[in-house]
């Protein structure tokens, strides 16, 4: 398994007039995990691109369990299910002291070579290779 997880507090900026979370600051939390975890890969989104790929969001499905507040602490955790054909990333948000859940949802990206703007079926080894790597212990 491979997975990240971050911490983040809700913000007042983040918030609305009742002082809760609006339901599209929470993809923001996806990106951040995401980026933790593609960067725990050694593949963010600097590499993709210098590797010649883009990976757009193409699917993106949240369930929202329990609303986040301000100055709430909550922990974000990233896990890629899968990397052969698309990258799949699961997410749970959970209150960080209590580790009540607070929402679920799932990302899928596909590689595009950025040279043609075609969309791949099967993830370059750019990608494949790094996640191989990750799971045999070693980082390349």
């Amino acid at each position: 398994m491979i997975a990240q997880e971050i911490q983040r507090t809700v913000a007042f900026y983040d918030v609305d007039s009742m002082g809760i979370m609006w339901h599209g600051n929470y993809i923001k939390l996806l990106e951040e995990a995401r980026c933790a975890l593609l960067s725990e890969l050694g593949y963010n989104y600097i590499d993709m691109q210098n590797s010649g790929y883009a990976w757009p969001v193409v699917t993106l499905k949240i369930k929202y369990v329990k609303p986040a507040v301000f100055e709430q602490q909550l922990r974000i955790r990233a896990e890629l299910l899968e990397y052969e054909h698309r990258l799949k990333i699961k997410y749970l948000i959970r209150d960080a002291s209590t580790g009540a859940k607070i929402s679920v949802a799932e990302t899928v990206q596909m590689a595009i070579a950025m040279e043609t703007r075609q969309t791949l079926f099967t993830s370059p080894s750019a990608l494949s290779d790094k996640v191989k790597a990750y799971q045999a212990g070693r980082n390349v």
